[in-house]
């Protein structure tokens, strides 16, 4: 279906046109050009709701901005979350070096009161592979403890979930959904560096800004109550007090058939937030196509990164160069782009830069939920969401492989240049479910996420990795 508004797409990225066709030539200046203004101290780090958005927005708008209602909510917890057996000992984790908590209901205060800890392994519940963490046990007024990542990961089993590719649901966004399903007064997710796929520092950097939430009508009562992580040192002292060996339940949770273990154990904390309501934008162009304009084609970024450090002296602007000023100036190139091709696309091509990405794909969640085109009639989607920054590949990396049938078409594209698809190497980190193409596939549309290769051409493969690797310890967020 809509096969040619999809070849539309395919050949926007191609290296050469058809004989027929004139398509602009894309220049390293350009893109370079575009890097530098969005990753520059004047736009303060790209934070939503601030004048760092208005120069974002006004720097990418020609044609439309969706406003997407947000509130700003600051945590102010207490000191230390308190966990021990009832009239006994306490274990006091203390905030931001043991745990982290907040609460995402726009709420001025809430807390855990003497909440029984319930160890819910991964937390999952998903019939379809005869899989429930939660059964048997009724979770209201109690906190879960949940493992990241899922049980594919700790085995190695591909037979199991997907193997060492993380699904969906070892995400920490379907854990804390999957707790308010279940009824649950908290949940605290356990930080272990390899599988989480980013290093305890990420989480305490996010924790120390205020949160963003998309405005509902219910105020988010339907949210856990407070949410967060623990160390994994953190969590070997709780199931210490709770008279249990940490790394043999871990174990017991990736078998089939595991059930949900009362940790004999009392958690108590709270956290005040300061509310502040605001509004944010994504940023929706339009190219009408000639002949069926009423079918679409989307092209997806997020503009916004994380603003500035608190309580920091010198340089605090997180300039987001390469996430995601690259995949902005990507838009931008490809706008100009399709709007100079010649002959121009059949179908509508849609261009959209995405606000809060960095706070939980929440503008594409919204534009997901309030399209500004009927998400029936949109064919199918290409998401940039960081560039490539090493220089010329062998290869292209698809996120998600497999997810798909739009790959076919990349491999067309990629064939010119000598190039060759590739499933990403780091699988267990869950990247397909932490950029926005995810919401627009949540909702039927083909979405295709893929990223400049690995495989340097100057320098191999293994170099390639180690880049990669050093971005996400050293300068990832």
């Amino acid at each position: 279906m809509f096969a040619s508004c999809l070849a539309a797409l395919a050949a926007g990225c191609a290296a050469a046109p058809a004989p027929e066709s004139s398509v602009p030539a894309f220049t390293a200046e350009t893109f370079s050009r575009h890097i530098q203004v969005l990753a520059s101290d004047e736009f303060k780090g790209r934070r939503p709701a601030t004048a760092g958005e208005e120069k974002t927005v006004a720097y990418l708008e020609e044609a439309y901005r969706q406003p997407v209602p947000f509130v700003e909510l600051t945590t102010i917890p207490e000191e230390t979350l308190r966990v021990g057996k009832p009239g006994g000992e306490t274990v006091s984790l203390r905030y931001g070096d043991d745990a982290l908590y907040w609460t995402n209901r726009v709420v001025p205060k809430i807390g855990l009161e003497s909440s029984e800890l319930v160890f819910v392994g991964y937390g999952i519940v998903e019939p379809a592979l005869d899989w429930n963490d939660y059964a048997g046990v009724a979770m209201k007024g109690k906190t879960a403890v949940i493992l990241v990542n899922d049980p594919g990961f700790a085995t190695n089993d591909p037979a199991l979930f997907k193997g060492r590719a993380m699904t969906y649901h070892g995400r920490w966004t379907y854990k804390y959904e999957e707790a308010a399903r279940q009824g649950a007064a908290g949940a605290i997710i356990v930080h272990e560096e390899e599988p989480a796929g980013y290093p305890w520092a990420v989480l305490q950097n996010g924790a120390a800004r205020p949160q963003l939430v998309i405005e509902s009508a219910d105020g988010g009562a339907s949210r856990v109550g407070p949410q967060g992580w623990m160390t994994r040192d953190a969590a070997l002292r709780v199931f210490t007090a709770a008279g249990l060996d940490y790394d043999a339940v871990k174990a017991s949770a990736a078998r089939r058939g595991f059930r949900p273990m009362p940790l004999g154990l009392i958690a108590s904390t709270s956290v005040r937030n300061a509310i502040r309501r605001a509004s944010s934008s994504n940023v929706v162009g339009i190219l009408p196509g000639t002949q069926r304009p009423d079918e679409y084609v989307i092209v997806t970024a997020h503009w916004d990164h994380l603003g500035k450090a608190l309580a920091f002296s010198g340089d605090a602007i997180f300039n987001g160069a390469l996430d995601n000023a690259t995949g902005t100036a990507g838009l931008l190139g490809l706008a100009r782009a399709f709007g100079e091709v010649r002959p121009r696309p059949e179908c509508s091509v849609v261009f959209v830069a995405f606000t809060g990405e960095e706070y939980g794909l929440l503008g594409s969640e919204y534009f997901g939920q309030h399209p500004t085109v009927p998400i029936a009639k949109v064919a199918g989607g290409l998401n940039i969401d960081g560039m490539g920054v090493i220089g010329r590949t062998h290869d292209v990396i698809v996120l998600g492989f497999g997810s798909s049938e739009l790959e076919e078409r990349l491999r067309a594209a990629a064939a010119p240049q000598g190039r060759v698809l590739q499933p990403e190497p780091t699988p267990e980190k869950g990247y397909y479910y932490r950029s926005d193409h995810f919401n627009l596939a949540r909702q039927g549309v083909p979405m295709l996420y893929a990223k400049s290769g690995i495989d340097s051409v100057a320098h191999g493969a293994e170099w390639g990795l180690a880049q990669q690797a050093d971005y996400v310890a050293n300068r990832y967020h």
